[in-house]
């Protein structure tokens, strides 16, 4: 069978019948500037969409996960990992070392497994992030969408025809096993990085009294932390986050509350129904939650509050660590 002049489409036979993701490529010499051309093409066209997009996660923290070693025949095809992104995309990390140079580029994981299912048929794939010549490299693809993709791996060596033919008429085709295969070890590696959740830290009603209120809420895990906050009251209060050394401070009168609401940008007057958000860093240590009345009053009236934060709940040995002060 003569291949087409694109390694994109054509026919396709099983070349290792114990590797399940092996395919392999009949290739006619003549068709070897057109494949060339091919994936220089290929290149070209994703070049600039992978680095300025891939520039954007350049914080991943990738760690070594599972390998496999592939010993691939002349001009084979093989696939590894498939992998599924989120929406809008993401970013994948490969260590590749190979005996003979490999071509590795992603492919749509329908398209492949359509090739798979009737390798007898036209295959038609389209590469993206191609690379050539490899034999020692980090491989890095930006995935365009959530549209599970496919690595392959393309061993650039051409068939032996003649030596094959020769060889295959006496021994059958089990002649095949005589060729150098090129060993192939994939080291695959997966994307690690904090997680948040939403924690609710408080949630009460409480008499209010001519004194300060104060909750000592916690001491943030990581810069820009949110914090969301919900009050319900029947007079005006002040809500103010602040550094518990300073909301202490408060309380007992030595700082007044107008020198330490001018400390700090989380603060609201005259709240009776209200929900705001605000964000802390770590440098400035455990936080309280400083609620005060606005009037004079009498009677017994009562407020609820409710406080929410994003905490990390895994990975978080990978949080940035804080600014020194």
């Amino acid at each position: 069978m003569r291949a087409p002049s694109s390694p994109s489409t054509g026919t396709w036979y099983l070349s290792n019948p114990v590797l399940a993701n092996s395919l392999g490529y009949e290739l006619d010499p003549a068709n070897t500037s057109s494949m060339r051309s091919f994936f220089i093409f290929a290149t070209l066209l994703f070049c600039a969409f992978v680095a300025n997009s891939y520039a954007q996660d350049r914080d991943f923290y990738w760690r070594a996960a599972d390998s496999e070693t592939i010993p691939l025949e002349p001009a084979s095809l093989h696939a590894g990992r498939v992998y599924h992104p989120a929406v809008g995309g993401g970013g994948m990390h490969v260590q590749i070392d190979s005996r003979y140079p490999v071509t590795v580029a992603m492919a749509w994981a329908d398209e492949w497994n359509a090739a798979v299912r009737d390798p007898g048929a036209p295959a038609n794939f389209s590469f993206l992030c191609v690379k050539e010549h490899v034999t020692s490299a980090i491989y890095e693809c930006r995935l365009p969408s959530e549209r599970p993709m496919i690595i392959t791996f393309r061993d650039e060596r051409k068939p032996e025809k003649p030596a094959l033919a020769a060889i295959g008429a006496i021994l059958g085709p089990g002649a095949r096993q005589f060729i150098s295969p090129n060993d192939l070890h994939i080291q695959y590696y997966n994307y690690l990085q904090p997680e948040f959740h939403w924690r609710r830290i408080l949630d009460e009603k409480y008499q209010i009294t001519p004194a300060p209120k104060v909750y000592s809420l916690m001491t943030p895990d990581h810069d820009g932390q949110e914090l969301s906050v919900k009050i319900k009251s029947p007079i005006p209060l002040t809500v103010a986050l602040l550094p518990s050394h300073l909301a202490d401070q408060v309380y007992d009168k030595t700082v007044t509350l107008t020198d330490a609401l001018d400390q700090t940008g989380c603060k609201e007057r005259g709240v009776q129904s209200m929900s705001f958000n605000c964000t802390f860093n770590v440098a400035n240590g455990p936080q309280t939650l400083l609620i005060l009345p606005d009037i004079d009053f009498s009677g017994h009236k009562k407020a609820t509050v409710e406080a929410n934060t994003v905490e990390c709940v895994e990975h978080c040995e990978l949080l940035s660590p804080p600014a020194n002060p």
